[in-house]
């Protein structure tokens, strides 16, 4: 199957909705077809914590709400380099650094970013960087600097997206998104499940990413984590069935996308993850947490990670 870039909602909604078992197999074989098996470990640090301006609903870090998160300047490049070489060794080989910001400042920090892109990617790891806009001059120098990819996700649909965000609009993150890519910069662009959205506001967003030629090399499929404080503290769980049909329905758009399983991981079982596995998703992230939020303890991850392998290799080597 040659990857296909003229997917509209429509089409994404009937199989997004498709029998269960008939959505998995198409997936899985997607999946072996197209992408790697691995699973690839990803660490994440939040350089600049605290006192956004944007009003994301979901987010501990906005200063619209009262969230009880201490705000924390800017990290140094040494202190960013210890880090990452701390994540290299517990198995990370792609290490994200994200800033609580609008947009990329122009002043000295700019400098420091890209002295922690310098570091990071002298350690021979991938470097990616979630910082809000940037434009496409910032980021071939970001490139430059050794940058492999640039974080900047859609959430949801663009029908949906102003019930969560108001201090940006959907085609401002499109116009980065442009940029990533005009400056020769791999896109990392994904969404957030269980903000209020349909199957078909998942489905249009999943289009949207379809439709991108090339696809985002790498999309992050997250779990809401309800903060207190935040609008959004209330909002009822994700059904695991409409989270796995999600990560296959993104395997079988974006063949050779690395599906990544982010936040709110912890809430999912060994099992369940497996089956994420299964159906196309074939990256974690790892360490204590995802910028502000908790994530699952080491030991349990590489336990997870070896039964994936255990089961590979048993798969492979069946008469």
């Amino acid at each position: 199957m040659t990857p296909r870039h003229d997917w509209n909602s429509e089409e994404v909604l009937g199989l997004l909705n498709s029998p269960l078992d008939s959505l998995l197999s198409h997936a899985r074989e997607t999946h072996l077809r197209h992408a790697d098996q691995d699973v690839q470990k990803c660490e994440l640090l939040s350089v600049k914590t605290g006192a956004c301006p944007e009003d994301c609903g979901y987010c501990a870090q906005s200063a619209h709400y009262d969230t009880g998160l201490e705000k924390e300047s800017l990290l140094s490049p040494i202190s960013v380099f210890e880090a990452a070489k701390a994540a290299k060794e517990r198995g990370a080989n792609r290490f994200c650094i994200g800033a609580a910001w609008r947009d990329i400042p122009t002043d000295q920090r700019f400098d420091f970013v890209l002295d922690m892109i310098r570091k990071v990617a002298s350690l021979k790891m991938e470097v990616c960087c979630t910082m809000g806009m940037a434009t496409e001059t910032q980021l071939i120098a970001m490139k430059d600097a050794g940058l492999t990819a640039y974080n900047h996700n859609l959430d949801t649909s663009r029908e949906h997206y102003d019930k969560v965000i108001t201090t940006r609009t959907y085609d401002d993150r499109l116009e980065t998104l442009a940029a990533v890519r005009k400056a020769g910069v791999q896109i990392c662009c994904g969404a957030i499940l269980g903000m209020g959205e349909s199957a078909t506001d998942r489905a249009s967003l999943i289009a949207e990413l379809g439709s991108m030629d090339p696809h985002p090399e790498s999309v992050p499929i997250n779990l809401l984590v309800p903060i207190e404080g935040t609008p959004l503290e209330g909002s009822p769980a994700v059904a695991f069935e409409d989270f796995l049909r999600t990560i296959a329905t993104t395997r079988i758009v974006m063949p050779k996308a690395r599906v990544r399983l982010s936040a709110g991981r912890n809430e999912l079982t060994q099992e369940e993850q497996l089956a994420c596995f299964q159906a196309g998703a074939n990256s974690i992230f790892i360490g204590e947490k995802l910028l502000t939020t908790d994530n699952v303890e080491l030991e349990i991850d590489e336990a997870l990670v070896n039964r994936w392998e255990e089961n590979q290799s048993t798969t492979t080597t069946s008469p």
